[in-house]
């Protein structure tokens, strides 16, 4: 398996995976030619964040986002994973944790970087479980958003 950044050839499958999740985890349908344009944009502006991709024999089997978040506390950048997808045929075989073993590797390499964070839907246990079996913890914080 091959953990790599996303670039532009990678953009549909990017997309597609953004509209599987959303209707797998919260029931929604989403608009694909407004994601393709999102995922675009992170594309071409990579101050905003990247994608990471897992590809097994020339598939690409699981990707996420990565946006920054800069910190004043800690003088340098939380990285937040968002976006997070695996190809159920591929649930349960450690792609995710390659990924994230990845990613926490570049933060202890990079003196800028902080930390990682991701948020989860308070329904879904099973990817709560993953996450606390990779050594994330609950935080004391709770999420509050308005969007329009």
């Amino acid at each position: 398996m091959q953990i790599r950044k996303g670039g532009k050839k990678d953009a549909g499958i990017i997309a597609q995976f953004q509209l599987d999740m959303a209707q797998e985890t919260e029931g929604l349908a989403l608009d694909l030619p407004t994601v393709l344009k999102g995922v675009n944009r992170i594309l071409d502006e990579p101050y905003r964040g990247y994608y990471w991709l897992a590809e097994e024999k020339g598939e690409i089997i699981a990707s996420l986002l990565v946006l920054y978040e800069w910190s004043d506390w800690r003088n340098g950048d939380v990285l937040w994973i968002h976006s997070l997808y695996v190809k159920p045929p591929f649930r349960g075989k450690k792609v995710f944790r390659k990924m994230y073993d990845a990613l926490q590797q570049l933060v202890r390499e990079q003196e800028h970087y902080k930390g990682i964070r991701l948020y989860v839907e308070k329904t879904n246990l099973k990817a709560q479980q993953v996450y606390e079996a990779i050594g994330m913890t609950r935080e004391h914080y709770d999420l509050y958003e308005w969007l329009k």
